[in-house]
């Protein structure tokens, strides 16, 4: 899945990034400002030191008048800096819409749970590590987490927001622009820490819509022999134990949920491509991938794990 922009606060995708950005701007060009100033005042000192020895030393009246002086321009840059700081916090969060989405958010080690919520309970869906958005509306993340602390942040759309346990935050944004944009943990979580991204993709609302509509659907059906069997696998070994199918007897939710697994463009929390070999490959072994991981090794026979693989790569 191809990134629509760098993952940086100087690439807005919409109003709160935006803002964050103008204050990165302000705060970057004032003190490099104040920075320069500061260096030309040495080195002319220095320079005018050196090139009249009979200089004699400031008095000290002016003396005090120059550092009084230095701390009432200090001062006034400062609280101007803070008085944008506010102004920006209070713009990020101002975001009001009456058409828009909750998704709640639960952080986990070391991916991400993402529950689309709606007042009919089979029109809630839940996905793993990729966050679907329409452009244009409000969007609300409902923030938890269900072991450490983790940190939201996707700097393209907002500022990072933390996730702790026995708690819940909220964040609002919205997405102006279509593309696809990386986020972060950005609170050290634990050994896979740097490998607990996630994407946010945002579509026009006709894509959104269609994407919605095949998530609420029930697994596929298997259609062949390999598939069949690969579904009697899934549900015969460990993995019935941690993760959701829906439309078959598999409702576990200790992992994300797989009824759609191959709509996703990565696995293991955007640490590999969603392929056949990677996809085997963290079946098998994913303490390879991610040490430390809560998924364990499921050692399959090989035609149990091509199996397997038929079967998990027709649940789009």
């Amino acid at each position: 899945m191809t990134l629509a922009m760098p993952m940086s606060v100087n690439h807005p995708a919409g109003p709160q990034a935006a803002h964050i950005d103008w204050l990165w701007d302000v705060m970057l060009w004032t003190t490099g400002l104040v920075y320069v100033i500061v260096l030309v005042i040495l080195f002319a000192g220095v320079w005018r030191r050196r090139h009249d020895p009979e200089l004699s030393t400031i008095p000290d009246i002016k003396l005090d008048k120059w550092v009084a002086a230095g701390v009432g321009i200090s001062t006034v840059i400062l609280f101007g800096l803070l008085v944008s700081s506010v102004m920006v916090g209070k713009a990020t969060s101002d975001l009001s819409g009456s058409n828009g989405i909750t998704v709640r958010v639960t952080g986990y080690q070391w991916w991400w749970r993402f529950e689309y919520l709606h007042p009919a309970p089979s029109q809630v869906i839940s996905t793993a590590n990729e966050l679907h958005v329409p452009v244009g509306r409000p969007v609300t993340l409902s923030l938890t987490s269900a072991d450490v602390i983790h940190s939201f942040w996707a700097p393209n759309i907002h500022g990072k927001r933390d996730l702790i346990p026995g708690e819940t935050k909220s964040l609002t944004f919205r997405v102006d622009k279509p593309g696809v944009f990386r986020g972060q943990c950005a609170e050290f979580c634990g050994l896979q820490h740097a490998h607990m991204a996630l994407i946010v993709v945002a579509e026009p609302q006709d894509k959104y819509d269609a994407w919605y509509s095949n998530q609420v659907k029930p697994a596929v059906e298997p259609q062949t022999d390999e598939q069949r069997k690969g579904q009697e696998v899934f549900l015969s070994h460990a993995c019935v134990m941690c993760h959701t199918i829906r439309g078959t007897p598999a409702g576990a939710r200790i992992g994300p949920d797989l009824t759609h697994l191959k709509s996703r463009g990565t696995i293991a929390a955007v640490t590999l491509p969603n392929v056949r070999g990677h996809l085997g490959g963290w079946i098998v072994n994913p303490q390879s991938i991610k040490a430390g991981v809560r998924m364990p090794p499921n050692p399959l026979e090989a035609d149990e794990l091509s199996s397997l693989l038929g079967y998990l790569e027709s649940l789009q």
